[in-house]
């Protein structure tokens, strides 16, 4: 999931949007229920999601203010969808450079990580106080070696 906004004029050879956060979560099934419990989970309802085609994503416009979902042709993919694509394989790149041997139950982690890299990139001067903040508030989540889970954003 990536939030973006469109650019109003885009500089040539430039994505025509500008992401700002991004969220992954790791599924286990392309299904329409599970689809639809995640984006019920992690999606507000005012959002306007713009998707391709897939029947897995039936059930969407019952719970978000908008549903786009249009056949979107290869050659096109970078214009309709510029980010979702770009992240996921930066992802796949940095996961298969940095981890050797990913073990599944720790795919989730490795995820967080890269959304909390991504999402935290145009923060500059901000960096340091959200820094302090997050230190402050911090609480360990994590008994012996069973670690909470959770998706990242």
């Amino acid at each position: 999931m990536a939030e973006s906004k469109t650019v109003e004029s885009p500089k040539a050879g430039k994505k025509p949007k500008k992401v700002r956060y991004l969220k992954m979560k790791v599924i286990n099934d392309l299904k329409s229920d599970t689809i639809t419990k995640n984006v019920k989970e992690h999606i507000e309802n005012t959002a306007d999601l713009t998707t391709d085609d897939s029947t897995s994503y039936t059930q969407l416009k019952e719970h978000v203010h908008s549903h786009t979902a249009s056949v979107i042709p290869p050659k096109e993919l970078p214009s309709v969808l510029p980010w979702v694509h770009t992240a996921i394989s930066n992802a796949k790149r940095q996961l298969l450079g940095v981890y050797y041997k990913m073990k599944p139950e720790y795919l989730q982690y490795y995820l967080n990580q890269f959304c909390y890299k991504f999402s935290r990139r145009y923060f500059g001067e901000k960096q340091f106080d959200g820094l302090l903040v997050a230190a402050i508030t911090y609480t360990p989540d994590f008994k012996s070696r069973i670690y909470n889970r959770n998706y990242c954003g």
